[in-house]
């Protein structure tokens, strides 16, 4: 009797450290971070007129990413235009504060995007500061896209989720294969 409390605890030991291990599943994302400056009304309306036009600027640079390291070489590469369509954004509204733009690693909570939910951990990201960079944020996915802007009505009162960003990457994608 003695062998199997030991041997269930020792299995019941061993679940424990298995469940504890990272399983590696967010090593395939790319997530993007943008912080506002403040939680103004002001601030926090810019920061969504700034997340447009990134994901605008990056469609062309990410369009053709076929991994995550893909995606993350574009956007290595595109960090300085990041930055100079954020700061143009912020000047064309009234804003004297700039941006800073850089890839690192940042802890994320839980979150869902349709049908798939991110647990909370450490993921790469583009982390976007405008200013203080201390007002509210948002966060999404820029590899693989899953930056869903929302939904519409299908007729079963059942939310349609739609990537914003791959509807401009298909839109590219159909304007250059012309």
């Amino acid at each position: 009797m003695k062998k199997i409390v030991v041997c269930v605890v020792a299995l019941i030991a061993l679940v424990a450290v298995i469940a504890a291990v990272p399983d590696g599943s967010n090593t395939e994302f790319l997530r993007i971070h943008i912080r506002a400056d403040s939680n103004d009304t002001a601030d926090q309306n810019v920061k969504y007129a700034v997340k447009s036009a990134v994901v605008e600027y990056l469609t062309p640079y990410i369009a053709n990413a076929r991994s995550k390291n893909d995606a993350m070489n574009a956007v290595k590469k595109a960090l300085d235009g990041v930055e100079s369509v954020c700061d143009r954004v912020l000047a064309e509204n009234g804003f004297r504060y700039k941006s800073s733009a850089k890839l690192c690693r940042e802890r994320f909570p839980d979150r869902t995007y349709g049908e798939l939910t991110l647990e909370q951990g450490v993921y790469d990201a583009l982390v976007i500061e405008l200013g203080s960079g201390e007002g509210n944020n948002w966060w999404c996915v820029v590899y693989p896209p899953l930056c869903f802007v929302g939904g519409e009505s299908n007729g079963t009162n059942q939310i349609v989720y739609k990537s914003k960003l791959m509807e401009i990457i298909e839109r590219w994608k159909a304007s250059h294969n012309k």
